[in-house]
């Protein structure tokens, strides 16, 4: 993997992992009001994303187990589980694993194209490895402030209800 890919991959994955360090384990499955998705499943989404993003679309077979797609591929919410999902010290140690195994398999070929252009949810189109590895950065990114923002509101209504 190019120096410059590989410490941005890193760089965002350690952000995430101190993230969920600090979670309190008691509000990792409270979904805050007007939302449809715990802590959990943001950390178990962005794990699940990152390896489709690595290997699924590019041809390859990811390294995850099928538990992770039916719990946290987009579209997914805690409210529809019928199974236990993984626990958040799993989700650490899937998502350290992740990272070595994306810097060993990707040290090259990142402009290499896809068997075929992928289209995410929202319509944004990737042809190169490199492209979907640089999006699901992005996509880290955006999933870890909702964590915090999740983090921060389930606080303040704690707070609240301690109150007399």
């Amino acid at each position: 993997m190019e120096t410059y890919m590989e410490a941005h991959l890193d760089t965002v994955r350690k952000l995430t992992l101190t993230v969920l360090d600090h979670t309190p384990e008691e509000f990792s499955d409270r979904i805050p009001e007007g939302y449809r998705n715990s802590i959990r499943w943001n950390f178990g989404h962005i794990l699940y994303v990152q390896e489709k993003l690595a290997y699924e679309v590019a041809g390859q077979q990811g390294h995850l187990t099928d538990v992770y797609a039916r719990l946290f591929a987009a579209g997914t919410s805690p409210a529809d589980w019928n199974e236990t999902p993984p626990t958040l010290a799993e989700i650490k140690e899937q998502m350290l694993l992740q990272s070595e195994r994306i810097k060993q398999s990707h040290q090259s070929g990142l402009e290499n194209l896809l068997p075929q252009a992928f289209t995410n949810k929202v319509g944004i189109t990737f042809d190169t490895v490199g492209g979907c590895l640089l999006f699901s950065f992005f996509h880290e990114g955006l999933h870890l402030d909702t964590i915090r923002h999740y983090i921060r509101q389930l606080k303040r209504a704690e707070k609240n209800t301690d109150r007399p």
